[in-house]
């Protein structure tokens, strides 16, 4: 009821926030404010929301699809405490980076990852080195002009009545979708039924020349969050789960995890949450006065980066805490139509370096 009241009063605001947006979005559009184009393909992964509609995961996926190119990721870095162009390498953190951009680094060796606020400038450092460029969250930065653009939905928010900032999530109205090659439905659920698909192509309103496709997420095995172990999901079955969260969506993975306990002890924090030590101790407590004989810690790949980052082993290495891998996949038709896409994209794109 608060939140409901809390809405009501912030909405004049949005309503400001809005007609910001549109102006902006139009004075791009008329090309009064000027926006960059490159001579090689630049692919941009972006939302209308604020976080939780599957960014990383689907930039992961294009990564793996890219195997045959020289990939660079470029990202703003949010939660960072440096500013400017840097460079990911070995000594990097969550704090010199952000966390998104150090598990890109940690994960693909082959690709470079960056950072940078501004996306002309971190473009104009990789692009004599590399042969595609991943934009990762630049939707709405308007300065470059990608050569192709996925945005994405949570199918779980299609059909429902957002926001705009203040008083909800959404940071770009609805009618910005037109400007996007993909519209990716993420976070679908498995079976996906053909009614189902065709409500988000409903909802969603293409252009002729826009596909809708569907995507879900695929679980890995828990991996050791200081140690090099691993044990999957079955293994949970009726333990106390002790789960840390700093991400904007957690309720995928709450959904789950509910397949194989009743029992979970949830230490819900902000997207990109600085976790601090009481924070940590406050979890360990409330694990050691668990009850049940079998118990596990478990967190987010992306909240892991943060974890080793910042120095909490000394509380955490005797426990058997680990973090659950996500990766995102296409339904079979959708997958050979993204692919597809993408690589031809690619491919007609490409310079001779």
């Amino acid at each position: 009821m608060l939140i409901k009241y809390l809405r009501l009063f912030l909405f004049p605001f949005s309503i400001l926030y809005g007609m910001a947006v549109i102006l902006r979005k139009k004075l791009y559009d008329w090309k009064i404010i000027p926006s960059t184009k490159f001579n090689l393909p630049v692919i941009c992964v972006g939302n209308l929301a604020v976080g939780g509609s599957g960014k990383t995961p689907a930039t992961e996926y294009l990564v793996r699809l890219l195997t045959d190119y020289k990939v660079a990721i470029l990202s703003r870095g949010y939660g960072r405490k440096t500013s400017g162009f840097i460079l990911a390498d070995e000594n990097a953190t969550a704090e010199s980076i952000g966390d998104e951009p150090l598990q890109y680094y940690k994960k693909f060796k082959q690709v470079t990852v960056a950072v940078c606020e501004d996306r002309v400038a971190g473009i104009n450092q990789l692009q004599d080195h590399h042969d595609v460029i991943i934009l990762d969250d630049a939707f709405q930065h308007r300065k470059v002009t990608a050569g192709f653009n996925i945005l994405l939905f949570e199918f779980s928010k299609l059909g429902k009545f957002q926001f705009l900032l203040p008083a909800g999530n959404l940071r770009d109205v609805f009618s910005s979708r037109k400007r996007a090659d993909v519209l990716l439905v993420t976070k679908s659920p498995i079976p996906l039924s053909h009614m189902a698909q065709q409500a988000s192509v409903n909802e969603l309103q293409p252009n002729n020349n826009q596909p809708v496709l569907h995507s879900y997420l695929k679980y890995g095995d828990l991996k050791g969050l200081y140690k090099n172990e691993k044990r999957n999901l079955d293994s949970v079955k009726n333990a106390d789960i002790y789960l840390l969260t700093g991400i904007a969506n957690p309720e995928p993975l709450i959904e789950e995890l509910k397949k194989y306990t009743d029992s979970i002890h949830h230490h819900r924090y902000p997207d990109h949450y600085a976790f601090s030590l009481d924070d940590i101790k406050k979890l360990k407590t409330d694990y050691e006065t668990g009850k049940r004989k079998e118990k596990i810690i478990i967190t987010t790949e992306k909240d892991s980066q943060r974890l080793k980052a910042i120095g909490f082993e000394d509380l955490l290495v005797n426990l058997p805490a680990y973090y659950l891998p996500i990766e995102v996949d296409l339904f079979e038709k959708d997958k050979i139509n993204f692919d597809e896409l993408i690589l031809n994209y690619v491919k007609s794109n490409r310079r001779n370096r």
